[in-house]
């Protein structure tokens, strides 16, 4: 399988609904690192913590 991002060889593949989509390493780091930044990331994160401390 190949990256979805470029023509590099895919190293990790992820699927959801029957849509399998490969990224490459640096891709797969790249879009790690923007999940990270999210909003919605840390608005899980601080759900997260509510949720334990209760």
């Amino acid at each position: 399988m190949r990256c979805h991002y470029c023509d590099r060889e895919a190293t990790y593949e992820a699927e959801q609904r029957g849509v399998v989509v490969g990224l490459c390493e640096s891709h797969f780091k790249q879009r790690v690192e923007e999940l990270a930044e999210s909003d919605e990331l840390t608005a899980l994160r601080d759900r997260i913590d509510i949720e334990s401390s209760e």
